[in-house]
């Protein structure tokens, strides 16, 4: 190690304390009566003592890295003593925390991880500069919304790692720690689409509720407003919009869903869907274009379950009642019987069968037979809504419903002869 690396990692190591002293001040915790222990100088020089205590680390001097970071962290120490004796009623330690944070990205530096320390670094601004922001959305959260996070920390921290991993019964194909991990992903897309309906509010209208709520279901979309068409005839337009846009923003959720399962199979599915969700922007830009007037969806139900984890899990045991019938359908006749499945699933789950097709395409020669299949879904489930339009929606929202959806349904099968031909 040269000099020149080791004078860069404990610039690295002082820039990041005096970033976060920078904060301290400007806010005006290091100044005026409350002023807490460290300015910006304070800081600096933190940061620096961890840099060099890192270093020391890196080449076996324990025993002096170890009494720097100690003399470093008692200060910070001293410092929230004197001010909560100062004031008793003042036990606010974030300024000292921030000192601790400083001397141990300094300590990473110093050990020559740069980019964590300054991705570190970067973090503990966010957090110091958005304390208005993190109280007023605290203020924001409800009890269901408390209690739905904390069921979903049991769930991930407590429930998931006590899972056995498998593989158990015909085809080696069920597996209760990746089933509980499907039904984590869903319960957690659930939990964003209500926290989004619930800061966005109700009153945006069946364009953006509809795009919201596409998050969750969009068949569910397209029924509750297929429904509504027949009731409410003169909101076609605007509740025509909601459901296009609901049925496109499917389209990314299978993308992100696919990518969370599998990363390197995400990129792909991307790919193939993108011309049907460039067809649904362009017809939802259309269709918003045209609707006039609007009426403000209901929002969440009091009381209701942010998580919707009854749901998540029957979405889980369809997905693996598919993966079951995927293998046998693999090993009876290849593609051919993967392909099928897929258009039966697509009428009934996305879910279950993105999930399906981002496992059976960790086999790489099985990766574009996977894709294939997600777009075979995707159509299969676009003709499920238009039919259920048609049947279910009044004049005027079938009108614009059902070409809309014909449109996207026609690019996937393009899509697949295109593809697949090349």
């Amino acid at each position: 190690m040269n000099e020149l690396d080791i004078a860069a990692r404990l610039c690295i190591a002082a820039a990041t304390g005096l970033a976060i002293g920078f904060e301290r001040e400007w806010s005006g915790h290091a100044t005026g009566p409350e002023a807490r222990f460290a300015g910006i100088r304070t800081f600096m020089m933190t940061g620096g003592v961890g840099g060099i205590a890192g270093w020391l680390s890196s080449t076996g001097d324990w025993p002096l890295a170890v009494v720097l970071i100690a003399a470093a962290a008692a200060v910070a120490v001293a410092g929230y003593l004197a001010a909560a004796r100062r004031n008793p009623s003042d036990l606010d330690g974030t300024t000292e925390i921030a000192a601790v944070m400083a001397l141990a990205i300094g300590v990473v530096a110093g050990r020559g991880h740069l980019a964590l320390a300054s991705g570190s670094a970067a973090m503990v601004l966010f957090a110091l500069g958005e304390k208005a922001g993190f109280r007023r959305f605290v203020s924001t959260v409800d009890e269901a919304e408390m209690r739905a996070a904390l069921q979903f920390a049991v769930l991930a921290l407590v429930v998931l790692p006590l899972l056995p991993t498998g593989p158990y019964g015909p085809y080696d194909a069920i597996r209760p720690r990746m089933i509980w991990t499907v039904v984590l992903i869903l319960s957690g897309v659930n939990f964003a689409g209500y926290l989004a309906r619930q800061a966005l509010g109700a009153a945006r209208g069946h364009l953006l509720t509809g795009a919201i709520g596409g998050l969750v279901s969009s068949t569910a979309v397209t029924f509750s407003y297929a429904r509504q068409s027949r009731n409410e005839p003169t909101h076609s337009a605007p509740l025509a919009a909601g459901t296009i846009a609901a049925c496109t923003v499917l389209l990314p959720r299978v993308a992100v869903v696919a990518t969370a399962m599998n990363p390197e199979f995400g990129p792909r599915a991307a790919l193939w869907l993108l011309g049907i969700f460039l067809a649904g922007v362009a017809v939802t830009a259309f269709a918003a274009s045209r609707s006039r007037g609007d009426v403000a969806d209901q929002p969440p139900a009091e009381g209701a379950n942010p998580l919707q984890l009854g749901a998540a899990i029957r979405m889980a045991l369809a997905f693996q009642a598919v993966i079951i019938v995927l293998e046998a359908a693999r090993a009876w006749f290849g593609e051919i019987g993967v392909f099928a499945t897929a258009a039966l699933a697509g009428l009934t789950d996305m879910d279950a069968l993105t999930l399906s097709m981002s496992r059976l395409s960790r086999d790489p020669n099985m990766a574009d037979t996977a894709a294939a299949a997600l777009v075979i879904g995707v159509v299969a489930n676009t003709v499920l809504k238009g039919t259920v339009a048609a049947v279910l929606g009044g004049a005027a929202y079938r009108r614009k419903v059902v070409p809309a959806l014909l449109i996207l349904a026609v690019i996937g099968v393009i899509t697949l002869l295109v593809l697949r031909g090349g």
